[in-house]
């Protein structure tokens, strides 16, 4: 078999990161909104009795609490991001070289399979802990304009501190399945629409690296696509992580009550809450993502001698 290029954990973690980051940044206030949405028990709306959309309630959080709360719970956010985009790429790629045949033949569909366990494994390991402390952040419906409008959740450390100190180190890892579900859909939509879009646009091209504008144009199809089919368990999930879980009651249980309640309270179209935002988060996010990745691992590989980064081959 010819010897096949496989990038270093090191790539990975720095062009991951830094792509992260950059989605973090650019894409942040829509995430708020988006889990704002998600909370609210009903509709929101605005002074005339209309319905507001996602860009109604942005700008609602700007009026009421600066255009600073569009980026509450940020610090959780970048945090976590550089782990989490060093998990994601470098195990999909690692999955990806386990699931070949003994010639070395790929599995068929291994850049789903590779995709969705990626994305189990990074809700795991730190996900979970982050979106958690990320809604708390988000949650918090106070004035960063007004410093005498103190909020319970100072900042992402000092909420990851409270939560364990009042609820148990287990709150951070409330909701794991559910976040676990939707990670695995996220990439397992997410890696095989790109790296399908990818192939196809070199080969039309007959190149091997893509222009930047390319690899954000298929990233943004790519991920659209999760988004669109688990929506629902997003809205529970984040219903879960907003608050303790009752004195008794089980993790499956609170995941019934919560259903339960959608359902019978807001009706189905509840659990579609926040999709406009969410694609408009993740769809662009991706972009950025797939974009700075593409970019800045090829300059590392490029570089790898001087900055000693060679990536590992497999032969």
């Amino acid at each position: 078999m010819a010897a096949r290029e496989r990038k270093s954990p090191l790539v990975n973690l720095i062009a991951g990161g830094s792509a992260g980051f950059m989605e973090a940044l650019i894409c942040h206030p829509l995430d708020t909104i988006k889990v704002r949405m998600q909370l609210a028990k009903t509709v929101a709306r605005s002074a005339t009795g209309q319905n507001l959309s996602f860009l109604g309630v942005g700008l609602r959080i700007v009026q009421r609490e600066s255009p600073l709360a569009l980026y509450k719970g940020l610090g959780a956010v970048t945090a976590g991001i550089v782990p989490k985009m060093a998990i994601r790429f470098t195990t999909f790629q690692f999955y990806k070289d386990v699931m070949v045949d003994k010639d070395g033949k790929p599995w068929k569909l291994n850049n789903l399979w590779a995709g969705l366990l990626a994305g189990v494994t990074e809700a795991v390991l730190v996900v979970t802990p982050m979106d958690v402390v990320k809604i708390r952040l988000q949650a918090q419906r106070h004035s960063m304009a007004d410093p005498l409008d103190i909020p319970k959740y100072r900042n992402a450390a000092h909420c990851a501190f409270t939560v364990v100190r009042e609820e148990g180190f287990g709150a951070l890892y409330r909701g794991v399945g559910l976040t676990s579900l939707r990670q695995a859909t996220n990439q397992a939509a997410n890696f095989p629409t790109y790296h399908f879009l990818k192939g196809y646009l070199q080969r039309l091209q007959d190149i091997t690296e893509l222009p930047g504008y390319q690899s954000a144009a298929i990233g943004l199809i790519s991920g659209a696509m999760g988004p669109l089919v688990n929506n629902p368990i997003d809205i529970v999930k984040t219903r879960v992580q907003k608050t303790p879980n009752p004195e008794g009651l089980s993790g499956w249980a609170r995941f019934k009550d919560v259903n339960g309640s959608i359902l019978k309270n807001e009706g189905w179209r509840a659990f579609y809450k926040g999709v406009t935002p969410r694609v408009l988060r993740v769809a662009p996010g991706q972009a950025v993502t797939f974009a700075v990745y593409e970019r800045v691992s090829s300059w590392l590989d490029s570089n790898s001698d001087r900055f000693k980064l060679a990536t590992a081959t497999a032969k």
